[in-house]
């Protein structure tokens, strides 16, 4: 889309929002905990992106970061924020946000947020987002560039032919993988009895216009809508 683009300094940022499908090859082939709907072949996920100025994709990150945690928090995961994948939290359920360590991070990624929510069934935290800023990795590729206002040089749509112009910072994140939020809700609003059986899920009130079946599960349980469902 931004392949040999130069942007004027007034476009950036430059802010998308996309609904894509992605393909895991993979699927079922890292042991029991990739059963079900954890890691399937073919899911659907809301991706945001961003392009910047050099000096903005820090500020954007964290913006990128703040959407998604009122995402989430909007679905009753209360969060924390870690400076470290190898701290973990014993209280739950909630969704933790992960500064992750450079030995975590993809070859293309200058810095990543995981972000993680307790999902009961596997015993452990499980990914459903992250946000990458990749710096200029991506844009030297694409040749994606940006003309500073201060440039005194003419304007043209090739990158090839504007020698000498920064090249812009470009960042990626999930706004909502749709099968992980899935597990994380219906895991954490199951209640159960005594012998262990569900007899009812408590789900958050902003899903409930989306709601197409009624408000039963079988013949024993039942659905509540809550406006903070994991407190």
């Amino acid at each position: 889309m931004f392949a040999e683009r130069v942007f004027k300094e007034k476009e950036l940022p430059c802010r998308l929002v996309g609904v894509g499908h992605a393909f895991r090859s993979e699927a079922g082939s890292r042991g029991a905990e990739a059963r079900g709907l954890y890691r399937v072949h073919q899911f659907t996920k809301v991706e945001l992106f961003a392009v910047t100025e050099q000096e903005q994709s820090s500020t954007m990150m964290e913006e990128i970061r703040r959407i998604q945690t009122e995402i989430f928090t909007g679905l009753g995961f209360p969060f924390r924020f870690v400076s470290t994948i190898y701290l973990i939290q014993e209280i739950h359920p909630a969704f933790s946000v992960l500064d992750m360590p450079t030995e975590e991070l993809g070859h293309a990624a200058y810095r990543k947020y995981d972000i993680e929510a307790w999902m009961p069934g596997r015993g452990d935290w499980g990914e459903i987002s992250s946000t990458s800023n990749c710096l200029d990795f991506q844009a030297r590729r694409l040749h994606i560039r940006y003309r500073p206002v201060n440039c005194s040089s003419a304007s043209g749509a090739v990158a090839s032919k504007s020698k000498g112009l920064p090249f812009a910072h470009t960042l990626n994140g999930t706004g909502a993988a749709i099968p992980r939020l899935i597990v994380a809700l219906l895991e954490n609003g199951a209640q159960l009895n005594e012998a262990e059986q569900v007899v009812g899920l408590v789900l958050p009130s902003v899903l409930r216009r989306f709601w197409l079946a009624g408000d039963t599960l079988g013949p024993y349980a039942r659905i509540t809508w809550a406006d903070s469902p994991t407190a």
